[in-house]
């Protein structure tokens, strides 16, 4: 086993990810791009619930993280368990928690800075390459993340009944015009 990690067959060495795991959140806390994106490989493909298509590159990726921290100057991360390694292959799973303030714009989808501050739960499924990451995916509870901000009416609330009644009144609406 190398001190970089694995390649497909092999097995990930425990203190090796748990090592990378502490320089990937320290590099993501950072806000420094270039510190993070040395931690991926060129061709990274990188899903996460807070973009709306799957990234491919560190052009893309930069693209994002610019997004991410204009929206949240503070945001940072720690995880919370794992990591989990798959075995037999070169992945690995974190549970972390998210907290950040909304100090700026969030565009897309346009969204002015509301000043809300966020706490989220998710994680993160890697897939390791010659000791970087190569696949991404990132999963957290956007409707959370949008009524904390304002963005979609607090659960039980009038405001998400009437959004209710709305709904079904318009599928009745189309049901009758087809």
């Amino acid at each position: 086993m190398s001190q970089t990690g694995a390649t497909e067959g092999q097995e990930l060495d425990q203190a090796w990810v748990e090592n990378f795991g502490t320089r990937w959140q320290a590099a993501w806390n950072s806000h420094e791009q270039d510190r993070l994106l040395e931690l991926m490989t060129d061709d990274i493909v990188y899903d996460d619930s807070a973009w709306p298509t799957t990234m491919h590159g560190h052009g893309e990726v930069r693209a994002f993280l610019d997004y991410t921290w204009r929206a949240f100057p503070d945001l940072r991360f720690l995880f919370t368990d794992g990591p989990y390694i798959v075995p037999g292959q070169p992945k690995a799973a974190f549970y972390w928690k998210g907290f950040g303030t909304h100090t700026g714009p969030l565009d897309p989808p346009g969204l002015a800075p509301t000043g809300r501050a966020i706490e989220f739960e998710g994680a993160d499924f890697h897939e390791y390459r010659d000791g970087r990451v190569s696949g991404l995916r990132i999963v957290f509870d956007m409707m959370d993340v949008s009524r904390q901000l304002g963005m979609l009416p607090k659960p039980g609330s009038a405001a998400e009944k009437a959004g209710a009644t709305a709904q079904r009144l318009a599928m009745k609406v189309r049901e009758r015009l087809s």
